[in-house]
């Protein structure tokens, strides 16, 4: 029988970067994983591991490139990590590469960034997505699990209704979202890291001002926001699962619902996904 397709590689390689610049050192610790395809084909089909890197020597590369590009962006490193193993193994046609960041911010002590010390930012996972071959590559960056809110100035209002319809229409209610987002790169920027920036604070502030009449229209303006700030972005991906906050009715104990205390809940949850590209 025909072997229709293979892939293989080594995955949660952790490894933490550090760059010491004087007293002021930056880190980035990532999550990597590294997989390639190519002629591998015998492994499968006949025990022949002779073309096989070991997935033991795949982790020393994930190493090795880290250390020798200590202070390079996520998105660069990944393109190194991915050049190494192309530059040095004639049989590997492509690498495929998602490494996702544990976020560090650094400490304040007396109101002044500290130089060495850091506590976990734990709002969202960014991570970067790379593959390569030897004729070009694709590279997206995006974060997991972004999650923010507002309390007002959204609603949900003149949709299809059906004799299965019960949820009520409201001009303002909460907003809340964990955001999955990726963006992929035409071309390269001057930093990613201040690229990056740049598009959450696009989409942010889109989030933050502008009366959203319903996820989807909400998704769209803060993919076009992004889109017209990061013109090295050739599209952005957005999913947005409803974070529900739903009124406590306390009419049964004399208190009317004045909008300041709700149940929070995520199940089930509305999923709201768009992509938009430039034309």
């Amino acid at each position: 029988m025909p072997l229709i397709q293979n892939t293989y590689g080594k995955g949660r390689v952790r490894i933490m970067r550090v760059k010491r610049d004087g007293e002021r050192h930056e880190v980035r610790e990532l999550t990597v994983q590294t997989m390639l395809t190519g002629a591998f084909e015998a492994s499968y089909t006949e025990g022949d591991n002779a073309s096989v890197i070991a997935t033991d020597s795949i982790k020393n590369i994930v190493n090795i490139v880290a250390r020798d590009h200590v202070g390079a962006e996520n998105e660069d490193y990944a393109g190194k990590l991915a050049a190494y193993f192309l530059d040095h193994y004639a049989h590997v046609e492509k690498v495929d590469i998602f490494a996702s960041e544990t976020r560090w911010a650094r400490l304040a002590v007396d109101g002044a960034p500290h130089a060495h010390s850091f506590t976990l930012d734990a709002n969202g996972r960014p991570f970067v997505k790379l593959s390569a071959t030897r004729t070009g590559s694709t590279l997206s960056s995006g974060i997991e699990g972004f999650t923010f809110m507002k309390t007002t100035q959204s609603g949900w209002e003149n949709y299809w209704m059906d004799e299965v319809t019960t949820l009520k229409p409201t001009a303002d209610r909460m907003f809340a979202t964990a955001m999955d987002a990726s963006w992929r790169w035409s071309s390269v920027p001057a930093s990613y890291a201040d690229a990056n920036a740049k598009v959450f604070d696009a989409a942010l502030k889109v989030f933050a001002t502008t009366y959203s009449p319903g996820v989807q229209n909400t998704l769209y303006l803060m993919g076009e926001a992004v889109l017209a700030a990061v013109p090295e972005i050739a599209e952005i991906s957005l999913a947005c699962p409803n974070k529900h906050y739903l009124p406590i009715d306390l009419t049964p104990f004399g208190r009317s619902f004045d909008g300041q205390v709700f149940v929070p809940t995520d199940e089930p949850h509305g999923q709201i996904e768009c992509t938009v590209a430039r034309g």
